[in-house]
């Protein structure tokens, strides 16, 4: 009785939608099953070297990174979050949105950058020489460097993070405190941060996704993680099994972090419970003199640190190399670039829509678990996806060689259709999490009247949501466009050969 009656709500519940979502998420998240698929074929022929003689640098190395750059972020996105909400002082209105722009140069260009204004011969070091200091290099090519290089990158993940959670702090939380007998330590460190918890948490994951993406950095810098291991593996030793084997095990890593964050969250509540005379907009404490000057320093440092320095530097490098870089080929190089994002970035909204729009037209509730794991690629290194589609290819290439002897190798290596995939893998989420808030925000009232007045699904979407999501979706597609011009482990693995992109043009000169 009880299986009859789920059975009717299931054909109740369920429609062609439902087998559209459920097909797009499987075509979407085919790298995950490649990896689960060929992990019962055995190790690779060089995995008993790897194990050896690099996992336990891969693992060590990696955690190091992780850690140092958690904390870092942390100490740089915190401070700086909590410094531009709570206080006013010179300069507060300026650095709030500078604090942001770091995270729009990748962390390679900034490694690059680093080590050619701090290096033997950098930039900085020859002014400090012609000054008369005895100062010939600050050593950054260790992982010290890298930690360095990867927090001042990406600390404004935390930033923006704990930023949104401070601003809607209300005065009477501090007001209470204070008349508590508490000071300002103690509802810093006891009441405002630890009610900032999820946030912190949240932008500390990101972090630790691309710390664990990054390769173009941590090659230059000569250090030994997963991501570097993997393109060894693939590329020198020429063992594509333990390439898979190194991707599965970096999958567990991520998915033990995914959980770890799920489980320290648990069922704690982080709500601010007030009365609405109570939520008016916190009054900042105007800062003066020394205090004025040491706000305005601290948040300096991240500024300075991961946006001036690597631009001064990248300026003074194409004030000396202009008129013979300027040319044909990096015309062409930047056009292959932008038309690429922008293929991707629009393909990538599109797909974003429809699996949204097909899971909300219909009532079925585990499509909810079907398009977040289409949407769990953003957590994933890239060198993972980028192993996983190439073994996925080669199966391919293999079968119709073997039953129908076509040479078909050429529509996966010679065309960017792979690559265009590979994108919409990675960066669907980045699409998928601000269209589904949008949507919700906007409820399903506009759509149920439409349906009132006789109109489809089809000309609701087209005249009434569509509309109301354009900011949302130029917004969306921006993020996209700028994701891919900056992506280089995937562009690296999978790209055609007569296809260059900035970022895999600069990783190649440096």
């Amino acid at each position: 009785m009880k299986f009859r009656r789920r059975l009717k709500h299931f054909y109740r519940d369920t429609n062609g939608w439902s087998l559209v979502t459920i097909i797009l998420a499987l075509v979407i998240t085919v790298p995950l099953w490649i990896i689960a698929l060929h992990l019962g074929d055995g190790v690779g022929d060089m995995w008993q070297h790897i194990t050896r003689y690099f996992l336990f640098s891969y693992l060590l190395n990696s955690a190091v990174l992780l850690l140092g750059t958690g904390l870092l972020s942390i100490l740089l996105g915190l401070g700086a979050a909590w410094i531009v909400t709570q206080y006013d002082f010179p300069g507060r209105s300026l650095s709030t949105w500078l604090l942001f722009l770091p995270l729009a140069i990748p962390s390679y260009i900034v490694a690059y950058t680093y080590v050619g204004t701090l290096g033997n011969g950098g930039t900085l070091v020859h002014w400090w020489q012609a000054l008369g200091l005895p100062l010939r290099r600050i050593e950054m090519m260790n992982i010290w460097g890298l930690i360095w290089v990867l927090s001042i990158s990406l600390y404004p993940y935390v930033y923006a993070a704990t930023r949104a959670i401070f601003l809607h702090y209300p005065t009477a939380l501090r007001e209470n405190v204070l008349l508590l007998g508490g000071n300002e330590a103690n509802y810093r460190w006891k009441i405002a941060f630890p009610l900032a918890t999820p946030a912190i948490i949240g932008g500390v994951f990101l972090v630790y996704m691309e710390v664990f993406n990054d390769y173009g950095a941590a090659k230059y810098y000569g250090i030994n993680t997963f991501t570097t291991g993997i393109f060894r593996t693939w590329t020198a030793l020429e063992d594509l099994q333990s390439a898979v084997y190194l991707c599965a095990v970096l999958l567990l890593v991520v998915l033990g972090l995914l959980g770890l964050v799920r489980w320290w969250q648990g069922r704690r509540s982080y709500a601010v419970k007030l009365a609405a005379a109570d939520t008016a907009q916190q009054q900042r404490i105007s800062l003066h003199g020394w205090s004025a000057a040491g706000a305005l320093a601290w948040v300096s440092i991240p500024v300075i640190g991961g946006l001036v320095l690597p631009i001064g530097q990248l300026l003074y490098w194409a004030s000396l190399t202009y008129a013979t870089q300027w040319n044909t080929t990096l015309i062409r190089t930047a056009g292959h670039s932008c038309l690429l994002a922008l293929t991707a970035a629009a393909v990538t909204v599109l797909v974003a829509l429809i699996l949204h729009f097909s899971s909300r037209w219909n009532n079925w509730s585990p499509l909810s678990t079907t398009t977040k794991i289409a949407t769990i690629g953003y957590v994933l290194p890239g060198a993972i996806i980028g192993i996983s589609i190439i073994r996925s290819n080669q199966g391919i290439i293999d079968f119709f060689t073997r039953y129908f002897n076509w040479s078909v190798g050429y529509l996966f290596y010679g065309s960017g259709v792979v690559l265009l995939y590979a994108y919409v893998f990675r960066f669907l989420a980045v699409a998928y999490q601000p269209l589904a808030a949008k949507l919700y925000q906007q409820g399903h009232r506009l759509s149920e009247a439409a349906e009132l007045l006789r109109a489809n699904k089809w000309r609701s979407l087209w005249r009434v949501e569509l509309p109301l999501l354009r900011p949302a979706l130029f917004s969306t597609f921006l993020l996209v466009f700028v994701d891919v011009m900056k992506e280089l482990p995937l562009t690296l693995i999978l790209k055609p050969y007569h296809v260059h992109t900035l970022a895999v043009t600069t990783y190649a000169y440096a």
